[in-house]
């Protein structure tokens, strides 16, 4: 039966709802995510928002409060659904390396043999807004990755713009979601700050109703002050990311390249200014996916890849190598025929003569040598292509020292007569 793509990805990612959403492989943690998300909200819906319904007017507006974090608790659910649940920009693989890359190339062993080999470059250089630039070439995915882009070694996959993995949302963090994750961070520190305001002046509603200390109003509301405390050390994490990647947006620069080059070595060569780069980071628009996952498999034809020579000189020397073969191969079945002949001859010439036993030496000599350039050029036709046979030069003196004994006999036989 026909599979789709995503049945036989070969990468780490998992996939629901017949490929439509796709997770890395670390997806069991976004559980986790969301109810580090969901349970302090509901604990401060049902625990500090319902005594704050009638402390606005009109009374009415209390509400608001416990509304505006139940939708912004939602919003931030949808970020963190868009930066888990799609394609961060992964890069499809090839089924074999770039033809158009390939190098072919003859390496000598110690016996003398030439055996040809198939190499590719590792690195090769492209230019990015007039900067020449670097790019590495993948093994796994066999391809040249694009600028910018890296191979990702928890989802196995070459993602374009690669920032980072985040194990917290379960994916990776490239080209396509990049918006969505700075979104879901900043939207979250911003819920963070805001319960922390909330349960921090419903303890100050508890002092003045009571004319207390804040301890003793802090006795009054314990959970309160627990998420307080929850907020403020989220604040930690998720604030101190919003603004390093508030820093990375302006400067245009990815974690992945902050991390791995030093800011004294490196050319920032996307950099475009802070305004152009935020709007280009939020303005632009996404790309579509170039995976399609549901789409089905459509199965090639086998790949033959044909070694040629080189260079031009290597298959001159081949031709000449291989016209030089023909023609010594021709040589020797010429001299088998002119030996044929001269047997044929000799016959003709002792039948009217009355020496029968020289007569029939020299025709078994002739005819001898006669078979052995016939045997001498069969091993000849059957020789190998490969190898400078010794046989043909073999044939060659055979023959020759053949000829000049039957023209010696010939011309002795003519003095006699």
């Amino acid at each position: 039966m026909t599979q789709r793509v995503y049945e036989t990805w070969k990468g780490s990612n998992k996939f629901i709802l017949g490929g439509r959403l796709i997770f890395g492989p670390d997806a069991r943690s976004l559980p986790v995510t969301v109810l580090l998300i969901v349970v302090p909200v509901i604990l401060f819906c049902v625990f500090v928002a319902r005594h704050l319904r009638h402390e606005f007017s009109p009374n009415n507006a209390g509400y608001a409060i416990s509304v505006v974090a139940i939708l912004f608790t939602i919003y931030v659910l949808i970020l963190l659904c868009f930066t888990s649940a799609r394609d961060p920009g992964i890069v499809p693989r090839n089924s074999h390396p770039p033809e158009e890359d390939l190098r072919y190339e003859t390496t000598v062993s110690a016996d003398g043999r030439q055996t040809p080999s198939v190499q590719i470059p590792r690195t090769k250089e492209v230019i990015v807004n007039g900067v020449s630039v670097r790019v590495k070439y993948c093994d796994t995915c066999m391809l040249y990755r694009p600028p910018r882009c890296s191979h990702c070694s928890i989802c196995n996959n070459c993602v374009e713009r690669f920032d980072h993995h985040c194990p917290w949302v379960g994916q990776c963090i490239g080209l396509r979601n990049y918006r969505y994750f700075f979104m879901f961070v900043s939207s979250a520190t911003l819920l963070c700050i805001y319960v922390f305001s909330m349960s921090a002046f419903y303890i100050k509603i508890l002092m003045d109703d009571q004319r207390g200390t804040v301890w003793r109003a802090m006795r009054e509301s314990p959970l309160s002050v627990v998420l307080m405390v929850y907020c403020f050390i989220a604040l930690w994490f998720v604030g101190g990311l919003t603004g390093f990647h508030l820093y990375l947006i302006s400067t245009n620069q990815t974690t992945y390249e902050n991390f791995r080059y030093r800011p004294s070595s490196r050319t920032i060569v996307y950099n475009r200014g802070c305004a152009n780069n935020f709007l280009e980071v939020f303005c632009s628009k996404v790309k579509p996916s170039r995976n399609d996952f549901r789409a089905f498999i459509k199965e090639e034809p086998p790949r033959v890849v044909t070694l040629t020579p080189t260079t031009r000189e290597e298959s001159a020397e081949a031709e000449d190598e291989t016209g030089t073969r023909r023609q010594k191969v021709e040589d020797d079945l010429d001299i088998g025929d002119d030996l044929m002949n001269i047997s044929q001859r000799c016959n003709a010439a002792e039948a009217s003569n009355d020496q029968p036993h020289h007569t029939l030496d020299i025709d078994q000599s002739i005819i001898g040598s006669a078979e052995r350039a016939a045997t001498i050029r069969t091993e000849t036709r059957h020789g190998s292509w490969g190898r400078r046979s010794g046989s043909w030069d073999i044939a060659a003196d055979v023959a020759n020292s053949n000829v000049r004994e039957s023209r010696s006999y010939a011309t002795e036989r003519e003095g006699r007569g």
